[in-house]
């Protein structure tokens, strides 16, 4: 059975489809997917064993010049590639119009989702041959597992899903790396940002544990804001710009994780590594930290500025067992 998946953003919404295709794999010997992502995001579906095609699409950057004719070339490759194939049926996992219209409604095969009720832009289900009624009520990950389930036709495990990605990365995983964490600093709204004051006091408090501390950073304004964080500390390592594998790679081999409500706190939770969430105005609700080793700290108020370093600290030190000099 050959099936294609239409999960096109976000990172995190991306890497929450991961457990539904290992659930499938499981339940189907041979079931082989497809998957059409946004192109920012396509490193992340072939991490998976059961992936065989990854098709790029760039709806996101295409919106800015729509008519142009290099958009529209682009957009006649994509479809171009996306017909190529007849599959035994489409998951579309987004529930969204654009994408149910601009991809699902082109590929060629049976088109399952979301129905009227249970999709995030009801008007989506009206793209699908067979609807399916998911309960809201529960996390992202469970509710793709059931669709996935309902759609392809078999019983949902109760056991927690598996992502089935560490293991892509700690085969590779470099044996030189010594012992680290990795504080993730980076998100996209201010308000969900820590304070860089509170960073310094909590590299302050790990000067004694002997452990290197790894900033990544992605825009030119977070690198800045990485080497602020590092000024006058020798144990802090701002990494050089990395691709999303090579991020994934130094999650793989931290010992710990300190992160704020980003897309890479996701990947974390996937490479099942030991990660502190630090959440403020969002509430991780149904769409957290999914997984083994997922610790969440929320600020009083809704606030970033009242989580403390030292309590941020304290909890570093019961989930990976810190030892001062």
């Amino acid at each position: 059975m050959r099936v294609l998946i239409v999960k096109t953003s976000s990172m995190g919404d991306v890497l929450h489809t991961l457990p539904a295709l290992t659930d499938a794999m499981n339940a189907i010997p041979g079931i082989r997917f497809d998957w059409v992502v946004e192109e920012g995001f396509a490193q992340i579906p072939g991490w998976h064993p059961a992936i065989d095609k990854v098709l790029p699409v760039a709806i996101r950057r295409w919106r800015k010049s729509w008519f142009s004719t290099a958009v529209k070339a682009e957009r006649a490759a994509f479809y171009q590639a996306l017909r190529t194939e007849n599959y035994d049926l489409i998951v579309d996992a987004q529930g969204l119009i654009k994408s149910a219209a601009l991809v699902t409604r082109k590929a060629r095969g049976t088109k399952h989702g979301m129905d009227w009720n249970s999709a995030r832009e009801p008007l989506a289900s009206l793209f699908y041959n067979r609807r399916h009624s998911i309960a809201k009520q529960q996390h992202a990950v469970e509710r793709t597992r059931e669709l996935f389930a309902k759609s392809i036709g078999y019983q949902k495990p109760e056991k927690q899903g598996d992502y089935a990605i560490a293991q892509h990365f700690l085969a590779t995983a470099p044996s030189d790396m010594g012992e680290y964490m990795i504080f993730l600093h980076a998100t996209t709204r201010d308000e969900k940002h820590w304070p860089e004051s509170h960073w310094r006091d909590l590299i302050q408090l790990m000067h004694n544990t002997g452990l290197r501390i790894k900033l990544p950073w992605g825009a030119n304004h977070e690198h800045e804001r990485a080497i602020r964080l590092a000024e006058g500390f020798d144990n802090v390592e701002v990494l050089p710009r990395l691709s999303l594998e090579q991020v994934a790679k130094q999650l793989a081999g931290a010992r710990a994780v300190v992160s704020v409500d980003t897309g890479l706190s996701h990947l974390t939770a996937a490479l099942g590594q030991p990660n502190i969430t630090l959440y403020g105005p969002t509430d991780p609700g149904l769409i957290g930290g999914y997984g083994e080793n997922q610790h969440e700290i929320r600020g009083a108020g809704k606030s970033m500025a009242n989580i403390t370093a030292v309590d941020t600290f304290t909890a570093l030190q019961k989930i990976s067992h810190l030892k001062t000099e």
